[in-house]
């Protein structure tokens, strides 16, 4: 293969990069001249510990990466890059409280407890509560809202949908939205502040719950993880804290930006967007996968080799870091005819916005898919003629494909 043309000191990692666009045209150059590409880590570029990684860019190798979790693992380094100042051994172990930083067969023991909250039967149960919330949310949009799409619409059926899947008070719910905010946004001055800080108010908020969850039992998700045995004890305060992290995140951010990306997406294809409400009932699932590819709310996963291995040409040595980026994963034009282009009827779609199949394969995708279909359902048919009204306001972050702000008009 040909010798990429990407600039030198190019960082696929450097958050600076997604504040304006996400790099497609690099991603697809590498695609095309080489699929598995080592970055440089420029020192100061964006602060990350790594030296250099490797960046995976086709769909396949995602794919056969994301399977094996023998050579590529998740725990050994974690599976998100972090600012260099934060690595020490006591932060990697609290880090690893997180299931998303398991290895089978610790994972998938754990991921068995967790799942029983994300049943189909689980997830039906909140079917009436989010109908309802969503309905709520777009009503007072057409009433009082700002104009913001995303503060008015897309930010609160996700947080409502993991605070009610939680039991956590109505009034308690601002908190959550605020401490995930942070966490995420690190890199950004609107939410930055101390992530830290903001994990450790979360995960106290959660060690509260589990602690009262055993004194006084109910019928809910909480109750079963704390109660729930794990080899041989039951899952502690602590790991209970950190998956509550994982939901925020996992659950709350990127279901928000996928729903912010939806009204930007039917807006720039209007064409699709009439197809949809041609048929909704018939078309919306698809739809739904299609907005989740395009926009693949989570740009990327890292993990850290094992062992001495090849895969697709590439020797791989222990240690070395391997980047998974999903969102030129979702663009590769092997898989994906048209990648550029929005098509709700686009079939097989076999994205990885929900990461790909394997051990770390999304636990809420269920509930993400409901949310965005109901919240869909009622926003495009009481407010037929919203429209993003400009460009989205990103967020300044390579990891989440987060939109801050979207101008949004709609007559009432």
């Amino acid at each position: 293969m040909a010798e990429p043309r990407i600039p030198e000191g190019f960082d696929f990692t450097d958050p600076d990069l997604y504040v304006h666009r996400v790099p497609a045209d690099e991603f697809a150059e590498l695609r095309r001249t080489a699929p598995v590409w080592w970055n440089p880590q420029p020192r100061g570029a964006s602060g990350f510990d790594d030296e250099g990684y490797w960046v995976v860019t086709k769909h396949a190798d995602v794919l056969a990466a994301s399977r094996d979790s023998e050579v590529y693992s998740s725990q050994e380094k974690t599976a998100i890059i972090r600012h260099a100042e934060l690595v020490t051994e006591e932060s990697l172990a609290m880090q690893r409280l997180i299931m998303l930083n398991l290895d089978p067969p610790l994972h998938t023991k754990v991921r068995q407890i967790v799942s029983r909250g994300f049943t189909p039967r689980a997830i039906g149960r909140l079917r009436e509560a989010l109908t309802a919330r969503a309905g709520q949310i777009v009503r007072t949009a057409l009433t009082e809202g700002t104009g913001d799409f995303v503060t008015d619409v897309a930010a609160e059926l996700p947080l409502q949908a993991i605070a009610e899947l939680l039991g956590i008070p109505q009034q308690d719910r601002g908190k959550i939205f605020a401490w995930s905010n942070q966490m995420i946004g690190y890199d950004d001055p609107e939410y930055g502040g101390d992530s830290q800080a903001a994990a450790a108010e979360l995960v106290g908020y959660a060690m509260v719950m589990a602690e009262d969850r055993r004194a006084c039992p109910r019928d809910d998700i909480v109750t079963k993880l704390v109660n729930a045995e794990l080899d041989g004890g039951e899952l502690t305060s602590d790991e209970f804290g950190f998956f509550v992290i994982l939901l925020a995140v996992a659950g709350n951010e990127t279901t928000r930006n996928a729903i912010s990306h939806a009204l930007t997406l039917l807006t720039d294809f209007p064409g699709q967007r009439e197809l949809l409400m041609a048929d909704f009932d018939g078309r919306i699932a698809g739809a739904v996968e299609e907005i989740v590819r395009y926009a693949s709310p989570v740009m990327y996963m890292r993990r850290t080799v094992t062992q001495d291995y090849r895969m697709n040409g590439q020797d791989y040595h222990r240690g070395d870091k391997v980047v998974l980026m999903y969102w030129s994963a979702n663009q590769d034009e092997a898989v994906f005819a048209d990648p550029a282009r929005l098509d709700i009827t686009r079939s097989p779609n076999p994205h990885v916005g929900f990461g790909a199949a394997g051990p770390h394969f999304c636990l809420g995708a269920h509930l993400a898919r409901r949310e965005i279909s109901v919240l869909l359902r009622e926003l495009l048919t009481r407010v037929p003629d919203i429209r993003a009204a400009g460009p989205p306001d990103l967020l300044l972050s390579s990891f989440i494909n987060g939109v801050k702000h979207l101008p949004c008009t709609f007559t009432t």
